[in-house]
């Protein structure tokens, strides 16, 4: 190769662009801090939830994470063992209430499966469940969770 054939390479510059994103957990439906420091982990089942209701939709492409409501009132799944949200004329194990999801959890779009922080014994606030839940309609159990409701 000739001095005159040879093509001058530039150095390249990289400038790695940094997004931070900081979520805080409203838990206006949390009472009291008893049972807050024995959650639990679970699974929760995805396709049992609704946007809008029981989590909110990611509408921003630079943070595509939906996030899991804080409060959300749960079952537990006879047949595959996950959790769901709890709902008193399901057949399918949910109607048994399990606890109240702790700490907002974020999941991808299309995650099948979410795993969440569950509170199974405390106090609540039933008027700031998110989606609302009728006390009347959570059987008290001696093996279920121990929520009391004010």
């Amino acid at each position: 190769m000739t001095a005159s054939s040879r093509t001058a390479i530039t150095p390249l510059t990289v400038q790695p662009i940094t997004n931070t994103v900081t979520l805080t957990a409203s838990r206006s439906w949390l009472a009291s801090l008893h049972g807050t420091d024995q959650t639990e982990t679970v699974t929760l089942d995805a396709s049992k939830l609704v946007a809008g209701t029981h989590y909110i939709a990611s509408a921003d492409p630079a943070q595509p994470y939906s996030r899991l409501l804080s409060g959300l009132p749960l079952g537990r799944i006879t047949a595959s063992g996950l959790y769901g949200p709890f709902d008193p004329a399901a057949a399918d194990g949910r109607q048994n209430f399990a606890g109240l999801v702790f700490d907002e959890a974020l999941f991808a779009p299309g995650q099948p499966k979410i795993p969440c922080a569950l509170l199974w014994h405390g106090v609540a606030r039933a008027a700031k469940i998110p989606g609302g839940i009728d006390t009347t309609k959570v059987t008290p159990s001696s093996t279920g969770a121990l929520i009391r409701f004010v």
